[in-house]
């Protein structure tokens, strides 16, 4: 059986703090929103137009990331897309998020490019101790 590719690089804007919340089992799950801008040529005229992702963080790498991933911070993101599946009042629904590899924060402590305090920083789950996946843990997400 041949192995599929599902790889995604992202870079944008946080939309939100990110929020962590913890599984049964006391595993963490992170979540933020990022903001990618992309321009269309509209009736003559390039509009940009904005498009949210959603990117959950796993396990201690999303506990460390937590005090950076603030409102308006640029960001890069390398993941895979997971759709999760579910049934609510009876009706089949269903939501693809990006799960995240690998983090790189991008802009600095105050959320601005180009004052001279421009970070670079990556970070990868291995970083944060245990490698935490949804293939690997059978509680109910929180959230």
């Amino acid at each position: 059986m041949a192995t599929d590719i599902n790889c995604v690089v992202l870079v944008g804007r946080l939309t939100q703090d990110a929020e962590v919340k913890y599984t049964n089992s006391g595993i963490p799950v992170g979540k933020v929103r990022l903001a990618v801008n992309t321009k269309r040529k509209k009736d003559g005229q390039w509009t940009e137009e904005g498009n949210f992702f959603d990117i959950v963080i796993w396990g201690k790498f999303a506990e460390a990331l937590q005090p950076y991933l603030l409102k308006g911070k640029a960001i890069g993101v390398q993941g895979e897309l997971r759709q999760n599946r579910w049934e609510q009042d009876g009706q089949p629904r269903s939501k693809v998020e990006i799960v995240a590899n690998n983090v790189q924060l991008l802009s600095g402590k105050s959320g601005t490019q180009g004052s001279g305090n421009q970070t670079t920083q990556a970070y990868t789950p291995q970083q944060g101790g245990e490698v935490i996946s949804p293939d690997n843990f059978e509680d109910d997400i929180p959230f």
